[in-house]
């Protein structure tokens, strides 16, 4: 009889081991979206539900609210994304009875430097750096994936991106984001001709002092 019941135990340990996990997985991207705040330049991708004339990706104004004929009067910028989504369904119950609605910010990031196709991006937030990378044409021959400027929040960091399991290859892209691809050195040209440059200057100095 101990193998039937330890069967059972084991069944009902995976059973709660499988609700939890949606659990915790819905804790994190509640964690996630009480961080995300949007500002002027941010763009937004509202769907709702059986309207397509107030769906779409808009972007939020200069006064903080998104640029549409009716969801100008609702001020946004500043918001945790779960009083966004509030704020947007009170003002469609104007229009129709419990409105279904969601809510996804589009983060603009600059992809530039040793990039195939460099601008200005409307990413989704669980676009990683990596990714926005790839979105952007993915590097170019010159392109050093292992020297990746990344400029957020006027700081500066150097990211290595060759590593999978680096800090920064999942790390989530950030409104007003800029990845820099720095291009590749060459020793000629980088180390060679500057020290024969140098060489040469030490040379015509020589040269002059021995004339006086």
């Amino acid at each position: 009889m101990r193998l039937p019941i330890f069967s059972a135990l084991l069944i009902g340990s995976l059973g709660v081991a499988a609700l939890a996990a949606p659990a915790a997985a819905q804790g994190s991207v509640a964690a996630r979206d009480t961080n995300v705040v949007l500002h002027p330049g941010d763009m937004v991708k509202v769907t709702v539900w059986r309207n397509t004339e107030m769906s779409g990706d808009f972007m939020v104004g200069v006064n903080g609210a998104l640029r549409h004929p009716l969801y100008q009067e609702v001020p946004i910028a500043g918001m945790p994304l779960h009083e966004v989504e509030a704020r947007l369904r009170k003002f469609l119950t104007q229009y129709e009875q419990n409105p279904q609605l969601v809510v996804e910010p589009l983060f603009q990031v600059t992809v530039g430097g040793q990039v195939r196709t460099p601008n200005l991006y409307p990413l989704p937030r669980t676009t990683t750096i990596s990714q926005a990378i790839a979105l952007a044409g993915g590097v170019t021959p010159d392109g050093r994936l292992n020297k990746v400027k990344l400029y957020r929040d006027g700081r500066e960091y150097e990211v290595d991106l060759t590593d999978p399991s680096g800090q920064w290859t999942n790390e989530p892209v950030q409104s007003g984001d800029q990845l820099i691809v720095e291009k590749k050195g060459n020793f000629f040209t980088s180390f060679f001709l500057p020290l024969v440059g140098v060489a040469g200057s030490v040379a015509s100095i020589i040269n002059v002092a021995r004339r006086r």
